[in-house]
């Protein structure tokens, strides 16, 4: 029995892989330790999406070998699969592993403990195997991965080289894992992936019968689906009529953009332009008036001028949406962006960020305001504090971790955080009005 600790940087993806990881080690009679306490095995989990994200990793370990020089590292993740040599020459590390490998990742680990093995049980490292992985957060809601990799090519982003091409769980593979998160306590369930609505390769069942299998199949205690970041392209209307038509499925949709600039979206070669972005918003609003809606947005990417990064910020400012999440770019080797001309200086990044992280608190704030006087059905997720099926974070004072509440929305505190009033502590499913008529349910 060995002493394992993880550390995750990174998506939810890398999240539920971790989580996965960790269940195998734990099934073959290891013991989980939290990072900062000792242990035999530390494996860090890493990430590539940005050079401080990567940087990061290199100061975590320089950490983490003048607290425990003798220790074994284990390194794995998005950065490892990019740059494996980075850290095979580093104090410590005694196994690194893509993330083409980490289906097999348990098994080497197990050997590196028995047996001190260089590079244990390492296969697979051009196979790309789907893996079936989840985590969960306060065992209220769960994070499954579905799909995995990119077939897209967007010019500025290193994921289709650290996750390869596109694939996905077939949905028997999906709906056991269901059952297992529903036995485990979870009442919420995220579908991940890296490009989510392009589930259905290479098997061919459509993202649109995944959901219809989910919904038809799931258990009962599994009160809410939620779907995680999907390409505006991709989300079709069938899609949005099947959200609505099924109270289960939370009005929430999370859709990158990354500018809002015709330009700047040809030179990022994604595949849409303004007026499909905005159409797909109003599809939303038409179905769902109270639905929250997620924007990622790049700024500072190669050639941006001034003019780009206020025609993005007027036509955020204008759509309506509920929060950004927004990211300076950051060059990446071996991507088309990282050899265009007309590099942005970074205090000019770090200001338009800062601009759109303002305009994202305001948005935050009219979003919860609007919303007032409804009902929402609430997961607590900590002491006094859970989500809504539109994904605002609610306070609910007294209420427990894993309660599921019908909770009038009746003002914000200071923290911008919305308050609700409960209503009832054991509603019936489903609790609140068609989304098609309004969303959520009426005020009382």
């Amino acid at each position: 029995m060995a002493r394992i600790a993880f550390y995750t940087l990174g998506c939810k993806l890398n999240f539920a892989e971790t989580a996965t990881l960790a269940r195998q080690l734990v099934a073959a009679g290891h013991v989980i330790t939290d990072w900062e306490a000792p242990a035999d095995v530390y494996v860090l989990n890493t990430c590539a999406v940005t050079h401080q994200a990567e940087r990061k990793a290199h100061k975590i370990l320089r950490q983490l070998h003048r607290r425990a020089p003798q220790a074994k590292l284990v390194i794995t993740g998005c950065y490892a699969q990019r740059a494996p040599e980075a850290f095979q020459n580093l104090p410590g590390v005694a196994l690194v592993a893509t993330n083409a490998q980490k289906p097999t990742l348990a098994q080497a680990i197990e050997e590196l403990i028995q047996h001190d093995v260089a590079n244990p049980g390492l296969r697979g490292a051009t196979e790309w195997a789907f893996w079936p992985s989840s985590s969960g957060e306060g065992r209220t809601r769960a994070f499954l991965k579905v799909q995995d990799g990119c077939d897209y090519r967007c010019s500025f982003c290193i994921v289709p080289k650290t996750r390869g091409p596109s694939r996905s769980a077939p949905p028997e593979a999906i709906l056991q894992e269901v059952q297992r998160l529903a036995a485990a306590g979870f009442q919420e369930i995220v579908l991940t992936g890296i490009n989510l609505g392009d589930y259905g390769k290479p098997h061919g069942i459509p993202f649109l019968e995944l959901l219809r299998r989910l919904e038809a199949e799931a258990p009962p205690t599994i009160r809410r689906f939620r779907l995680s970041s999907i390409e505006p392209n991709l989300l079709s209307d069938e899609v949005l009529d099947f959200v609505a038509a099924h109270p289960r499925w939370a009005p929430h949709f999370h859709l990158p953009l990354q500018s809002g600039s015709d330009r700047i979206l040809r030179l990022m070669r994604r595949r849409y332009q303004r007026a499909l972005y905005e159409g797909r918003i109003q599809a939303i609003r038409q179905r769902f008036p109270h639905a929250g809606i997620g924007v990622d947005v790049i700024v500072g990417f190669p050639s941006e001028s001034e003019e780009d990064f206020r025609e993005t910020y007027r036509f955020l400012e204008e759509l309506p949406v509920s929060y950004l999440h927004v990211f300076p770019y950051s060059e990446r080797p071996g991507t088309v962006a990282a050899t265009l001309p007309g590099s942005v200086p970074w205090p000019e990044r770090l200001a338009r960020s800062e601009a759109l992280r303002l305009l994202s608190l305001q948005k935050k704030r009219t979003f919860a305001e609007s919303c007032l006087g409804q009902v929402v059905q609430v997961l607590i997720e900590e002491e006094g504090e859970g989500l809504s099926e539109n994904y605002l974070r609610v306070q609910v004072p007294s209420a427990s971790a894993g309660e599921w509440l019908a909770v009038k929305l009746i003002g914000l505190g200071e923290d911008g955080l919305a308050v609700g009033l409960p209503l009832s502590s054991k509603p019936e499913i489903p609790t609140f009005a068609p989304h098609g008529t309004g969303g959520l349910a009426n005020g009382l």
